[in-house]
């Protein structure tokens, strides 16, 4: 892997999937990872498959879907999860363990009742013992966001010297800022006399709104993998959406970072899991919103109509949407009027313009949007129908 690469680790069908009320079934699991292998994500973490026999098969089927992606099944720092996660993940090309455990003073406190000895060794056990099974090992110590710098570090080391390939350093409550976090990132690359032998990953949880922002920070600091979730779903209040760290990467070239996602899939697999999911998806959401490529004010309008990158930094064809959408309100001018009214067949000189805007503005301050039929209904319901037509 280059440098400059990005490896993208989704999760919706694990992390994702614990949003209450988004239960997915394997047939579910299977179409959404069959989209995900297409839409270029590098792992596929499938699922918990100690957590129920449910999730065990889903593992199994999505392993025999999945042709490029690394299949990754999640397990605590146990024998019997990683057992069970192994058998699940037989038939996977390029499988992939997951284990860890909670590094902070708080999980070894009040989750453990244990001490800072006790969970690295059972850290380093963990992390051999998945070794005998596979190669690519994957350790996430878990709450990494509240955990002791140095501590962190030492943990890391030894499960690197251990065999682990990944190290994941999640902030599991959302609790870093941005620059607290990437300064985390930053010390362990200066701070692990082993790092160069695995690669960094950031997993962000977002209750605070920073999950984006934390993980943008991670890569700048030295992470090489962003684990997220299509529309940002997750625990809580979500997980790092891997529609905006892969649009900010392709937004800022000079970066110098790239993923090998195929970015004109995102707003269909963002439809197709929130299908499944049952989860609507807000309208003001970054990039895959209902809004996200919407103009009703009539300023932003009349320059997205004279020139798309006016107000638009993206090309919507490039997450796979035709085109940006005029919407039609009260606050709309003349110039968003002819615009739409052109699209339907209308060609309005000025003065017709003008006849039909003011009628166009007592309809709209009725209404909360104007549609394609309310237009032909204000020309055709007009003294200047037939001069249009005839023209």
């Amino acid at each position: 892997m280059s440098d400059n690469q990005i490896q993208i680790f989704d999760t919706t069908l694990r992390d994702g999937e614990q949003v209450p009320g988004c239960k997915l079934n394997t047939e579910q699991k299977v179409v959404i990872a069959k989209a995900l292998d297409k839409l270029g994500v590098d792992v596929i973490e499938a699922g918990f498959p100690a957590s129920s026999p449910g999730d065990f098969k889903s593992v199994v089927e999505v392993c025999k879907t999945v042709k490029n992606a690394s299949v990754c099944g999640l397990t605590r720092a146990n024998k019997k999860d990683i057992d069970i996660a192994a058998e699940a993940l037989e038939y996977a090309k390029n499988p992939r363990i997951h284990t860890g455990i909670g590094t902070s003073d708080s999980h070894i406190k009040h989750k453990f009742n244990s001490t800072q000895d006790n969970i690295l060794q059972r850290a380093v056990e963990a992390v051999k013992y998945a070794k005998t099974y596979v190669n690519d090992i994957e350790f996430y110590a878990e709450d990494a966001g509240r955990t002791d710098n140095a501590f962190l570090a030492k943990v890391c080391e030894a499960v690197v010297k251990a065999g682990a390939t990944v190290l994941n350093i999640p902030d599991t409550t959302g609790y870093c800022l941005p620059s607290e976090y990437g300064a985390k990132i930053k010390y362990l690359k200066e701070h692990v006399s082993n790092i160069d032998q695995a690669v960094i990953s950031c997993h962000c949880h977002n209750d605070l709104g920073l999950a984006t922002a934390n993980s943008v920070e991670a890569i700048i600091n030295g992470a090489r993998q962003i684990e997220c979730t299509i529309n940002g779903i997750g625990e809580r209040a979500g997980n790092t959406a891997l529609e905006e760290v892969v649009m900010i990467l392709k937004q800022h070239p000079y970066l110098n970072l790239q993923t090998d996602i195929d970015t004109t899939k995102i707003y269909s697999i963002s439809q197709l899991v929130s299908k499944h999911m049952g989860m609507y998806v807000q309208p003001n959401k970054a990039i895959v919103g209902a809004n996200a490529f919407a103009h009703s004010s009539g300023i932003h309008q009349d320059g997205v109509i004279k020139n798309r990158e006016t107000y638009e930094i993206m090309d919507p064809k490039d997450v796979g949407i035709d085109q940006s959408n005029i919407v039609l309100t009260a606050r709309s001018g003349r110039a968003a009027l002819a615009y739409r009214a052109k699209e339907i067949g209308y060609e309005l000189t000025k003065l017709q313009l003008d006849s039909v805007y003011e009628r166009f503005l007592n309809l709209a301050d009725t209404k909360k949007e104007v549609y394609d039929h309310d237009i032909h209904g204000i020309i055709e319901s007009s003294n200047i129908y037939n001069r249009i037509k005839s023209a």
